[in-house]
């Protein structure tokens, strides 16, 4: 059974901090990369972290430099320390894991968990 099991949501003020966590299990290709997406309520779900097994990784530009992702590949396990939130921030974040190409459907495999929430008050 596929789980993507996310924790650390919650609410804070500006300026805080909140380290959101991810753990994948049964999950049946070889995972590649794994990120964070965010939607918040109104908008499109939009990309903010990624970190691929070898390390490296890719911000979104509106989360440069106050957030860090890190990952645990042998827990399959990926972590967002965020820092200096803004209300801006809040949103439904949502954890990633992806796979190879799948040439059948032309889209990377990919699983997303259920999300969890961030609220950031003013």
């Amino acid at each position: 059974q596929v789980q993507m099991v996310e924790s650390g949501g919650g609410l804070v003020q500006a300026g805080g901090s909140l380290r959101l966590s991810c753990a994948a299990s049964g999950i049946a290709f070889s995972i590649n990369a794994m990120g964070w997406y965010r939607q918040a309520p109104g908008k499109q779900r939009e990309f903010v972290a990624r970190i691929r097994s070898g390390g490296r990784t890719n911000y979104a530009d509106s989360v440069t430099g106050r957030f860090t992702i890190s990952r645990d590949n042998a827990k399959n396990t990926v972590y967002l320390q965020m820092n200096s939130l803004q209300p801006e921030d809040g949103a439904v974040y949502y954890c990633n894991a992806e796979g190879p190409w799948d040439y059948v459907n032309n889209r990377y495999l990919e699983v997303t968990g259920q999300g969890t929430l961030v609220t950031v008050s003013s």
